[in-house]
């Protein structure tokens, strides 16, 4: 990757891309005070003058500014972290940049921080990670990869539905790992860009590059790696960096939103490496849990929400932790910029649109059962007995394929409310309806309709 070379870049460049993405309010608002504090050939580094400003932008305008930098640089998407810096210093580098009009390669040989090159955020530690029942066996897992990276759990494999955590541990793993050693080589990337990363070796013929960057690494981590399933050559690629970091005693540490054996076109033998190490699934949190995590978020931000409003948002956002706090970042940034507390009334009706998403979502196990049920002709009950006849079979498979896909239970859970059937019926159900549907266009819409039936009930 040769984009220091080719590339200048400036936060001005930036800015005047991003101002036309945007509304003038917002740019105002949020990026008046920001500025470009490191480049690297992996990423880019913006400051900003308080955490606030942080988890806004990252909530609403991360994909704005990351394709602005695509614009800019001609390259495919990079991370983008945000580092808090004192209003002092972001003015000050800001006028210096408008003086010298510094390039990307001149900021380049300025950085030679391990951390800026890892693709991880540092916000994400153990130390800002709520525990409890839901993610409790993952977090052991992970602290223990960080005391002994490869002499553990290799790979660590976290799965779990969207805004659960599998990022956070991860993440939280390398910045462990960084603290303890500062030149260890780390590196988090998500499965699109070691695509993309794989398709321009490719197109360049820098294969030898591409390979020295990730095969040489201590700690390579991989979020999204369903999203490799279908890409032959890409999982052939991935086939043999897996193999040289494991056998080099690598660690390798990868994310997903469903078990590997449950990724459809993902290669057999890919699932049988991701099988060797440790598998450890992230739950949705109970409310207690999401209290908690909404009072150690609150207490990162510069404003003031009554316990009243925190636990009317843990009662009633529970779909994920990244809405929850999302929910809690636009009525902190309500009260900030108001200047004023803020009733229930008044949540309620900021809230709107996320509240009216999580009753849609409030989909449950008897619900997906009478549904599909009503579809075959069956009765209820016929999904919890032990009768196996194949139209009641395959109807008992589409349900609980179905609750995997819409809820947020486990797959000991679902066997439970499927007549006391264990984890591994569930996981052979999914499998075979997975595998169904790509061959059966009858049977793909029928699954089509009853999903689509569920999430607008």
């Amino acid at each position: 990757m040769d984009i220091g070379v080719k590339m200048n870049l400036t936060w001005d460049q930036i800015a005047s891309e991003l101002s036309g993405r945007i509304s003038p309010d917002g740019f105002q608002r949020w990026f008046s005070r920001a500025n470009l504090v490191e480049a690297s050939e992996n990423g880019v580094v913006i400051g900003l003058p308080n955490t606030m400003c942080q988890y806004w932008i990252e909530d609403n305008f991360l994909k704005e500014l990351r394709e602005s930098i695509c614009i800019i640089t001609g390259r495919p998407p990079m991370p983008v972290q945000f580092r808090v810096v004192e209003c002092a210093a972001i003015e000050e580098k800001s006028e210096t940049q408008r003086e010298t009009k510094r390039s990307l390669p001149e900021i380049l040989h300025d950085t030679d921080n391990a951390e800026a090159h890892s693709g991880l955020n540092p916000r994400y530690t153990f130390d800002t990670l709520v525990v409890g029942d839901s993610n409790r066996m993952a977090h052991a897992a992970s602290v223990a990869v960080s005391d002994a990276p490869a002499r553990t759990y290799n790979p660590l494999f976290f799965y779990g539905g969207v805004g659960l955590g599998k990022t956070h541990l991860s993440h939280a793993i390398g910045n462990a790992l960084l603290q303890k050693k500062k030149r260890v080589r780390v590196c988090y990337v998500t499965s699109e860009q070691f695509t993309n990363d794989f398709i321009e070796a490719l197109q360049k013929n820098t294969l030898t590059k591409f390979r020295k960057k990730y095969r040489m690494l201590d700690v390579l981590i991989i979020d999204d790696i369903q999203f490799l399933a279908g890409k032959e050559k890409s999982q052939e690629e991935f086939f043999h960096t897996f193999n040289s970091l494991f056998d080099g005693r690598k660690q390798i540490i990868l994310t997903s939103d469903r078990p590997a054996s449950e990724i459809a076109n993902l290669q057999e033998r890919l699932v049988s490496r991701f099988d060797w190490g440790l598998s450890a699934e992230l739950l949705s949190p109970d409310p207690e849990m999401r209290l908690a995590i909404l009072r150690k978020k609150l207490s990162g931000m510069d404003a003031e929400v009554s316990d009243e409003i925190l636990e009317f948002l843990a009662t009633r956002i529970k779909v994920n932790i990244r809405r929850l706090e999302g929910a809690l970042l636009r009525v902190a940034a309500y009260t900030s910029l108001s200047g004023k507390s803020v009733s229930l009334q008044a949540v309620e009706h900021l809230l709107k649109d996320l509240l009216q998403e999580e009753a849609r979502r409030a989909v449950t196990v008897d619900i997906i059962q009478k549904r599909v049920s009503d579809t075959y002709d069956l009765r209820p009950g016929d999904m919890t007995s032990k009768r196996r006849p194949a139209n009641i079979a395959l109807a008992r498979q589409v349900a609980m394929y179905l609750c995997r896909k819409l809820t947020t239970h486990s797959l000991q859970n679902i066997g439970a409310s499927f007549g006391g059937r264990d984890h591994g019926t569930v996981l052979h159900a999914c499998k075979t309806v997975t595998s169904k549907i790509s061959q059966d266009d009858r049977l793909r819409q029928t699954v089509q309709h009853l999903e689509q039936q569920l999430n607008n009930s």
